[in-house]
């Protein structure tokens, strides 16, 4: 097996994996793990426009998630207002319950996020972060999750 071809299905192996513990945590609360991305990035980004978050989402590809905001304005958890910096755009935020969701929510993945450190634990984590931030980076959810990260570092 070519190097390439392993890392490639070692990183589909795990991103499944990890995938399917993190939507066993959020059953309970009645999410998936794309809504509750959009709820963490409103929580710590927001508000946002639709473009804006699109640029920040990991779990969509392009600039509009707005399928995927519709369900959850739908729940109640998210809300459009007219955005205070330019009246042409929507804002998104979060709504009451949606603050309280996503508090759950991050609970939720702090499971997964200690049985990953569990699991790296006394391994070069570092090394490797850097290895797949040099992958990720060449396509449009590694630069959405740098931009989340340059946004968080700011």
């Amino acid at each position: 097996m070519k190097v390439a071809e392993e890392l490639r299905y070692l990183i589909l192996a795990i991103q499944r994996e990890g995938n399917r513990l993190l939507a066993a945590e959020l059953r309970p609360l009645g999410v998936t793990p794309s809504q509750a991305e959009v709820l963490r990035v409103l929580r710590d980004h927001g508000p946002l426009t639709l473009n804006a978050l699109g640029g920040l989402l990991v779990c969509e590809t392009g600039n509009s998630p707005s399928r995927l905001v519709d369900r959850l304005v739908a729940q109640g958890l998210v809300q459009r207002d007219t955005d205070p910096d330019d009246r042409r755009y929507l804002a998104l935020s979060l709504t009451t319950e949606g603050k309280a969701l996503s508090k759950r929510i991050v609970a939720a993945e702090e499971v997964l996020h200690d049985s990953i450190e569990q699991l790296v634990a006394g391994q070069p984590v570092d090394e490797t972060i850097i290895t797949l931030r040099a992958l990720a980076g060449a396509f449009p959810a590694g630069e959405a999750l740098a931009r989340r990260r340059a946004a968080e570092e700011a």
